[in-house]
């Protein structure tokens, strides 16, 4: 049984809410002040709001630091942002209608997000917003699946997201990391596939009860795993790259889940290797 303490959702609901509007006016003048402060200041603030999620974070994997990287990741709830905000310093990319999101879409606005629009006439001009970014050595980080799930499992990756892997920068390709995200405990007891849809956000769930439901939960633990960078040139095309890093970040999930490896398995059938198990380790990073 899940159980949510009404006292606890208002303490923290109320603490996140004021640390997000103290935080935008200083992310603002960050922006005006300096490209490496504002690089910055969105990690502070998404390590105190996992602080105010009570979220456990083991880090898997290493994170490749240097140049341009596009992350690919799944995604269960817009705590996935915050999670992985608090570690990877790079901008998000996101649907279009973000924007208009109330208060989440002004701080979206505020990291620097890059907002797609998938109609055709917006193609040429994202493509270029994208190679600019990489040429100043920003790292993207997307959501491969383009919406949501229950969090038990990863759904398909859209192999038109990936069109920005294509991107040459200096004649080299952009460097793609699969980034595997997995909540796995719940007041150290494994959630179950049962309890963990609580953590996701899906369908048409309302989003403020949904946060207040979260807030007002125990203790989570969140696996957050780095696999291996591959790049589009070691794939015939996007639709294979897609499809690699769907089979690396879903064995990567069950791995986190089932706390045994799990095979990384093609599209064809095919096990292309086998995931290292992502069991917390000895260097667990409460962020």
């Amino acid at each position: 049984m899940v159980y949510n303490a009404p006292v606890r959702s208002f303490v923290r609901l109320t603490l996140y809410i004021g640390w997000i509007l103290v935080m935008i006016p200083v992310q603002a003048a960050a922006l005006l002040l300096s490209a490496r402060l504002a690089e910055r200041v969105p990690l502070l603030v998404h390590r105190v709001v996992i602080r105010l999620l009570d979220a456990k974070v083991t880090i898997k994997g290493e994170q490749r630091k240097e140049g341009g990287v596009l992350f690919v990741s799944n995604h269960a709830s817009y705590a996935d942002i915050s999670i992985i905000g608090a570690h990877i310093r790079g901008c998000f990319v996101a649907k279009a209608e973000v924007a208009k999101w109330p208060l989440f879409g002004i701080c979206a606005k505020l990291q620097r997000t890059v907002f797609v629009d998938r109609r055709a006439r917006y193609a040429r001009a994202q493509a270029e917003e994208m190679k600019r970014r990489f040429q100043k050595g920003d790292r993207l980080i997307f959501f491969a699946e383009g919406t949501t799930s229950d969090g038990n499992r990863v759904l398909p990756f859209r192999s038109s997201l990936f069109a920005t892997a294509e991107i040459d920068i200096d004649g080299k390709p952009v460097t793609v990391q699969p980034v595997s995200i997995a909540y796995t405990r719940l007041d150290g007891i494994p959630m179950g596939r049962h309890i963990r849809p609580f953590f996701a956000w899906y369908g048409d769930m309302d989003m403020f009860s949904h946060l207040w439901g979260i807030v007002g939960l125990g203790r989570s633990t969140v696996v957050l795993e780095f696999h291996k960078p591959v790049s589009i040139r070691e794939f015939a095309d996007r639709k294979a790259l897609a499809a690699h890093c769907q089979a690396v970040v879903a064995a990567g999930v069950s791995s986190a889940l089932s706390g045994r490896p799990q095979p990384v398995v093609s599209p064809n059938g095919v096990v292309a290797e086998v995931a290292p198990a992502s069991t917390p380790g000895p260097t667990p990073q409460p962020a």
